[in-house]
């Protein structure tokens, strides 16, 4: 029980039990008067001996509810009234029955009017005042409800509106979003500084964490161990880690111990205020150092991988970084393989990766090898397809005739596509365009975007080798000039072009012949244009005959000389010999020839 002196004081106006005695002995003289006072003044004397004062804090017993008071029995033969407005709740409920005990303050002792003034609000102040002070002077703690975010800090009510600044209200710094969400809790505060006067309290709820975390702190150090699964929450975050209470005690997340994969930021994994379990990986109770494990508490996704993913196993995963040599997929958690950048394709040639994959990107692969001592998967993105090399051999046979579009014009040949459902390209050689010789330039006859029939000549899918053909689809002129001029048959041509060592001959399109500068005649020439010309006939005979090395070696010599030989042999022998023909001096004259 606490005695306010500024409620005695507050109140000194009001006339006490004495005064009121006092002035009835000074203006009646009449003996029962004074008898009367005499024994208000011995029943005064009595509660002063048993502390029962004005100012004093007593319970007493509720004997009777009116309309508008509280009757209350505070003993020694005394009652008081308090205002029933004190008793009614915020929903209009008087809060006390008849029987009920209360505690009030003694407002005002009147005895000459037969009333005691008592308060059950003004009780609970000094009572709130008694408790506040108890908790300033032995270093406990006041529950109290934050009731309202204010400039600084927050109210909290413990009986008194009391002011909670932000830097006392939680262990760390807090945003206002987090200081809004203290308001409506019941939290516990230490009294750090008041004045009574002022009916002003300043409040930590910071020194009860304190308090709280040192005590488990202590605990925790005399009963962790190395290996221990806790309970913690996540305060900071780094770049290399994360730190986390687990209960007064500050361990490191280290990022490589969050994830059984690959993090680039612990904020990926983890975020402040969330409340996790690890595990404890080192424990020093000395320098109170502690590291944790989030991927500690999974079995290790390597365990076992070579049987979970045998080789030519088809899986899916995530395209997790590309490079420049390849890709690198998340198989499942923690596990990641490479695609290398010749497993991309069958056909194309790329520069990056990043031409056809993308981070996040959803992709089937197929396990090509898992070693597993040194956590590398191998992977494949083309063989998780068929291998169009394959699809091509089976479409199109060598001797297929197609339909093909040019892609592409160079000097070598066409390149050229002929189905868009296979993406390769066949090579059309300028030696495959046509039989004639004097084609040397593509370009001369095909552009961009020519569609043309050529035959299949070769499918190699090891070499990867598609050729194709134009001139194929007809027949080789070189065959059909062997079998119809045979060596020592007559051939008639045109003359196309003459050089130091003799002239060729168009025997057909695509089949020029050779008349060497000594063939021409049997006179000796220095100069071929002074007997020949570009684009004149000519009639020779076949000396020799090479259709694979496509060569015809032709002779106008031979047929003077088979002319000169059958006049001489009319002459020599008369008219039997006149019916011999051209073609068997010929004939002789090529046998001659090879004999020689």
């Amino acid at each position: 029980m606490y005695n306010l002196e500024e409620n005695k004081t507050d109140q000194k106006d009001e006339p006490t039990v004495k005064e009121e005695m006092t002035e009835s002995k000074n203006t009646s003289d009449d003996s029962g008067e004074f008898e009367k006072n005499f024994e208000l003044e011995a029943l005064y004397e009595e509660t002063i001996d048993k502390r029962v004062s004005t100012g004093s804090v007593v319970t007493g017993t509720v004997v009777q509810v009116g309309t508008e008071h509280i009757m209350i029995d505070i003993g020694r033969k005394m009652e008081g009234q308090a205002s029933i407005r004190e008793f009614i709740d915020d929903n209009g409920v008087i809060t006390v029955s008849v029987g009920d005990e209360v505690e009030v303050l003694v407002e005002t002792i009147n005895p000459s009017k037969g009333i005691i003034r008592l308060s059950k609000e003004k009780a609970k102040r000094i009572k709130v005042w008694d408790y506040i002070i108890d908790a300033y002077q032995e270093h406990t703690f006041l529950k109290g409800k934050v009731t309202e975010r204010i400039k600084g800090g927050l109210t909290v009510d413990i009986g008194v509106p009391s002011f909670l600044p932000t830097s006392q209200a939680t262990l760390n710094p807090v945003s206002e979003t987090e200081l809004e969400k203290m308001v409506g809790q019941t939290i516990e505060v230490a009294v750090i500084k008041f004045n009574r006067k002022k009916n002003n309290v300043v409040v930590s709820h910071r020194d009860f964490l304190e308090k709280n975390r040192e005590e488990s702190k202590k605990k925790l150090i005399s009963t962790l161990s190395k290996g221990d699964v806790v309970t913690g929450t996540v305060k900071n975050i780094m770049a290399y880690g994360a730190f986390v209470d687990i209960g007064g005690i500050d361990g490191l997340l280290h990022i490589t111990d969050m994830s059984w994969g690959k993090l680039k930021d612990p904020k990926e994994k983890v975020s402040p205020g969330d409340q996790i379990q690890v595990k404890v990986i080192e424990f020093d109770p000395e320098t109170e150092k502690i590291s944790l494990g989030l991927k500690q508490l999974t079995p290790d996704p390597w365990e076992g991988l070579e049987y979970r993913y045998p080789m030519g196993k088809k899986i899916s995963g995530k395209v997790t970084s590309i490079t420049n040599y390849g890709a690198f997929v998340e198989v499942e958690e923690g596990v990641e393989g490479l695609v290398h950048i010749s497993e991309m394709f069958w056909t194309k040639r790329m520069r990056h990766p990043s031409t056809i994959l993308e981070e996040g990107q959803d992709v089937d692969v197929v396990v090509l090898g898992v070693d597993q001592d040194n956590r590398r998967i191998s992977l494949g993105l083309k063989q998780a397809s068929p291998n169009p090399w394959d699809l091509l051999y089976d479409y199109y046979p060598p001797g297929t005739v197609i339909n093909a579009t040019v892609k592409n014009v160079t000097d070598f040949g066409l390149f050229v596509s002929v189905d868009e459902n296979i993406d390769i390209d066949g090579l059309i050689h300028v030696s495959d365009l046509t039989w004639d010789p004097k084609v040397k330039n593509p370009r001369e006859l095909y552009k961009k975007g020519d569609v043309l029939q050529a035959k299949v000549l070769t499918v190699d899918p090891e070499s990867e080798k598609f050729s194709l053909g134009l001139k194929q689809l007809s027949p080789d002129p070189w065959t059909q000039v062997a079998n119809e001029h045979p060596v020592g048959s007559m051939v008639k041509g045109k003359i196309t072009s003459l050089t130091d060592f003799g002239a060729f001959v168009e025997i057909r399109e695509g089949v020029e012949g050779m008349i060497h500068i000594s063939e021409v005649s049997s006179n000796k020439i220095e100069n071929l244009s002074s007997v020949l010309a570009v684009g004149q006939e000519v009639e020779a005979m076949v000396l020799r005959l090479n259709p694979e090395n496509k060569k015809i070696g032709l002779s106008i010599k031979a047929i003077e000389e088979a002319q000169e030989k059958k006049t001489v042999a009319t002459h020599e022998k008369g008219s039997e010999k006149v019916g011999t023909n051209l073609g068997d001096l010929l004939k002789e004259l090529q046998d001659s020839k090879n004999k020689g």
